[in-house]
């Protein structure tokens, strides 16, 4: 029995899936007229650029073994960040004849009705995520670079998420974490009191960080 997908990612694990579970359920029901019974919810809480992650790979092979008729994604950025990783799962999934829906930002896929204007569109938009991401990567790395030729970093304490070698600032094994949280309270999204229960830390610290150095954490 085919069914309607809806597919839903957050970057990190403390980040929050409802928002997406919402509005890909909602658009299902009231654009395609499914039922609750015909909606299955493939999910991810996960870090990274690329495509390679458990609830998308079960949504693929779903899609390949023509259980789906249809997928529905909050927007494009949840899918993929890289712009060929998003052309490629599209082509695969609208190749099986199953349309793929994306809520806010209006696109839809191997419903009949693509035109060079909504390829152009899509092209766009997974440019501008890829962009986005791999800006945030370079500023992360610049700012390290430019914080660490200041006194401070030498022989002042690591700034949170980070750790110190004879000098020299790294990241720790819990950066991306706090990335995420840092990220999530810098968007309305946490409340610094909670973002220091997360992180195990001061709430001075979660405003030092950023306030006074956003570019660590890519912000």
């Amino acid at each position: 029995m085919s069914s309607i997908a809806c597919y839903s990612r957050v970057s990190t694990a403390e980040q929050n899936l409802d928002r997406q579970l919402e509005s890909t359920s909602e658009y299902a029901q009231r654009e395609l007229g499914a039922e609750l019974a015909e909606i299955v919810e493939y999910r991810d809480k996960s870090t990274g650029t690329d495509t390679s992650r458990s609830g998308y790979r079960e949504l693929m092979a779903a899609v390949d073994a023509g259980d789906v008729d249809t997928v529905v994604v909050h927007e494009i950025s949840r899918l993929a960040r890289s712009l060929q990783d998003l052309e490629r799962t599209i082509t695969r999934v609208t190749d099986k004849g199953v349309e793929i829906h994306f809520v806010r930002d209006g696109l839809s896929f191997g419903d009949g009705k693509e035109s060079p204007m909504r390829r152009l569109q899509m092209q766009m938009l997974g440019a501008f995520a890829e962009w986005q991401a791999r800006v945030k990567q370079m500023n992360t790395k610049e700012g390290i670079a430019a914080r660490q030729q200041s006194d401070e970093y030498h022989h002042g304490r690591a700034p949170l998420g980070f750790e110190k070698d004879e000098g020299e600032l790294f990241e720790a094994a819990d950066y991306d974490r706090v990335c995420g949280v840092l990220d999530m309270v810098a968007s309305d999204e946490m409340s610094k009191r909670k973002a220091a229960e997360e992180l195990k830390t001061s709430r001075r610290s979660i405003g030092r960080a950023l306030d006074e150095r956003p570019e660590l954490y890519g912000l």
